[in-house]
């Protein structure tokens, strides 16, 4: 470590490789029970607290996605998948037609 004009040292660290050995060793059962926040967005829309405040039972917003178009499927805030509406024994599901793939994950993030 080398100190700089603050007298902060900046940190070395060993560089990151890929193991595949690791990966195998990899045990996720660990993880496998921890809840995650499941939502499903089907559009949005901005409007000003004025328009907002007159809205009341009835009142239709308009939303930015258009009709037919699929829905955006979120875990814990990050897109996962896209997917369509489907109905099933009386109840609202999702058909998933669309998973983002890891690596396109980790690029949005940056």
């Amino acid at each position: 470590m080398t100190p700089n004009d603050s007298g902060a040292a900046r940190a070395a660290f060993d560089p990151l490789t890929a193991d595949a050995t690791a990966a195998a060793d990899l045990n996720l059962d660990v993880i496998l029970d921890v809840p995650v926040t499941l939502s499903l967005e089907v559009g949005r829309a901005r409007i000003p607290i004025r328009n907002l405040l007159q809205l009341n039972q009835g009142s239709v917003v308009e939303l930015e996605r258009g009709a037919g178009e699929p829905l955006d499927l979120y875990v814990n805030g990050t897109l996962i998948a896209q997917g369509e509406v489907v109905v099933v024994n009386d109840r609202f599901g999702v058909r998933l037609t669309d998973v983002v793939s890891p690596a396109e994950r980790i690029k949005r993030l940056r």
